[in-house]
């Protein structure tokens, strides 16, 4: 059954339905004008972003940090069902793709940015990108440590998001599943931490491994796309293979490179059991001067690497 077909035979709308809910009825023409004509809004938010977070660390050297736990554990639960409820609206057109025309049908396909529900949801993960940079805006008033990978990961899946959207590109199918579906396990991770569920370390690890198999597949898609660009049912343009072989090549040494400074490196072990201490001593001074004092030296997994996979979006 063909994905039209498919769509055609559900009456139901439940969220495993192809069926397209009334929400996600959308132009999409008006869509991809819209986002064509704005373009610039997003190289906009970028700036502001940087500028926000960069100043932000500045003036927040000479102040106390604030604790933010409880916002940080309902921005983090409400990313995480976005993400759930999106992955699994995504996995149905995904799943669609592939049977009718295998994995290269998935890869190659610039349709599924006009077919039900891949029509809105493709608007939506574009545009979902602007306000998952509030991650950082947690991280520079806690205090926190920010790494490089975190807001360069940002900034790259933002402007290349609206990039594959407002021309349709090959490749957005395989992007927005693998993108979803990491977030859906990073941000419910997060939001456990907030609520000071103890997560068992292993945990972290997956999400990781998780994060780095979704750059592992960004890669390989591109790959594909580069020995199929000229082929008519394939058509990618130089400067989409450029931009997103290049972006997802330098995710995937970013997030090896920080697999193994957290999980392998030489003394890392020793160097987490001082954190516990650290945590438990913090904890307890916390308690008795009645708000949150923790070390903001904190390096660990859990709210450091508050980035998408994007893909982008993205982890």
């Amino acid at each position: 059954m063909s994905y039209d077909q498919d769509i055609q035979h559900h009456v139901n709308g439940g969220l495993s339905s192809p069926k397209e809910w009334e929400i996600e009825k959308i132009d999409e023409e008006k869509a991809f004008s819209w986002i064509r004509e704005n373009f610039n809004v997003a190289f906009q938010l970028s700036a502001a972003y940087l500028l926000i977070v960069f100043g932000g660390q500045y003036i927040m050297e000479s102040r106390p940090r604030f604790d933010l736990r409880k916002p940080l554990l309902c921005w983090s639960a409400i990313l995480a069902i976005f993400s759930v409820i999106g992955s699994t609206r995504c996995w149905i057109i995904f799943r669609m793709l592939y049977e009718d025309n295998g994995m290269r049908g998935v890869i190659c396909s610039d349709s599924f940015y006009v077919k039900p529900v891949g029509k809105f949801w493709g608007l939506v993960f574009c545009l979902s990108k602007a306000p998952e940079l509030i991650d950082t805006v947690f991280i520079v008033l806690r205090k926190q440590k920010l790494i490089f990978l975190h807001w360069y990961h940002h900034v790259t899946v933002l402007l290349f998001s609206w990039h594959c959207y407002e021309g349709q590109r090959t490749g957005g199918p395989v992007f927005m599943v693998m993108n979803f579906v990491v977030h859906s396990m990073m941000y419910t991770y997060y939001a456990l931490r907030a609520a000071r569920v103890k997560v068992p370390r292993p945990i972290a690890l997956i999400v990781t491994t998780f994060q780095i198999a979704q750059m592992v597949l960004g890669v390989a898609t591109f790959c594909c796309l580069y020995m199929w660009q000229n082929d008519d049912d394939c058509k990618t343009e130089s400067k989409h293979l450029l931009y997103g072989g290049l972006m997802y090549f330098s995710y995937l040494v970013l997030f090896c490179n920080f697999f193994y400074g957290a999980y392998i490196k030489p003394g890392r072990a020793a160097a987490l059991k001082d954190e516990k201490k650290t945590d438990a001593s913090t904890d307890s001074s916390a308690k008795t001067n009645g708000h949150d004092l923790r070390s903001t030296k904190n390096s660990s997994f859990g709210m450091n690497l508050r980035s998408r996979s994007a893909g982008v979006g993205s982890s």
